[in-house]
């Protein structure tokens, strides 16, 4: 009888182990330093540090806009393993159109602070206080300000504008539906069962990061937005499927919500580029109404 208790000890440890050592690594994304600024876009800008939660700081590039007087503002948010530079293809087009624009690295990316751990919801608490920063910037409008978000950090983006009232737009770039269909995506890849050790990591991920997955889901987030939101995604995208792009806008309150499926992948950012007049417009006429609904894209 002792051997078969020991032997369970020893396995529901090495098990424990395993969960923990997983969890970790998936919540740790390769650092990816910047090596290009928006001066070699020929753009005016200033490096600057957002104080964020756990004593933290994020860094960051604001492009303020050429215009005189409180001007709309977009904040810009990279994807998971990414940075500010990616996302770099948008600051001319929203510069041009007259917008205030705020790029920066979520912690434990780029140049920003290390911190225990990243998640979709530490993605939205980075952004929202990058939103709080832009409220205290003379020339910006603190009434107009968006956000703009790629992958998880368009999930972070629609989090955050579920919780609050003020923001006055967003741009959801190849969001994944739940992070649980996110995640058995991830561990069918690893030959890693879902049962019973998937489920067991699920829940363990879910008290790591302190929510549960259904609270964070954009497929749940989405109905509780109610300024103009525009979802995007690529047809050709593997690693989130247009049906869960179609999942999210199904899931809507109302007709503020808007969706258009473009030619390209989870991260090519060429076709994106050829739909910048679209998410130019979209913007540009969602700051300046922050209340209208039904932009026919």
């Amino acid at each position: 009888m002792i051997p078969i208790v020991l032997a369970g000890v020893f396995s529901a440890g090495l098990l424990g182990w395993f969960l923990r050592r997983m969890v970790h690594r998936s919540l740790a994304p390769e650092r990816i330093p910047e090596t290009v600024t928006p001066s070699d876009l020929g753009l005016e800008y200033r490096d600057v540090r957002i104080a964020t939660e756990n004593g933290k700081s994020l860094f960051g590039w604001f492009i303020p806009a050429a215009n005189a007087g409180d001007t709309p503002a977009v904040v810009v948010l990279h994807g998971w393993g990414g940075n500010a530079e990616m996302m770099l293809p948008l600051a001319r087009p929203l510069h041009e159109a007259g917008l205030s624009v705020l790029f920066f690295d979520v912690r434990c990316h780029g140049m920003s602070d290390e911190d225990s751990f990243v998640s979709l919801p530490r993605f939205a608490e980075d952004a929202e206080h990058a939103v709080d920063w832009l409220h205290g910037q003379a020339g910006v409008d603190p009434a107009r300000i968006a956000v703009f978000g790629h992958s998880v950090g368009a999930g972070a983006a629609l989090l955050l504008a579920s919780r609050r009232p003020d923001i006055a737009a967003v741009v959801s770039l190849a969001a994944f539906a739940h992070p649980v269909t996110m995640m058995r995506r991830w561990l069918a890849a690893r030959r890693v069962p879902y049962l019973p050790v998937g489920w067991l990591l699920m829940r363990y991920v879910e008290l790591v990061i302190g929510h549960r997955f259904d609270d964070i889901a954009p497929l749940n987030t989405i109905s509780k937005v109610r300024c103009p939101t525009l979802l995007i995604h690529g047809t050709a995208d593997e690693t989130v499927p247009l049906a869960e792009a179609l999942a999210i806008h199904a899931a809507r309150a109302g007709d503020h919500v808007e969706m258009k499926a473009i030619a390209g992948s989870h991260d090519d950012f060429h076709d994106l580029e050829q739909e910048v007049p679209v998410l130019v417009s979209f913007l540009s006429g969602a700051v300046d109404h922050p209340r209208s609904v039904g932009w026919g894209v």
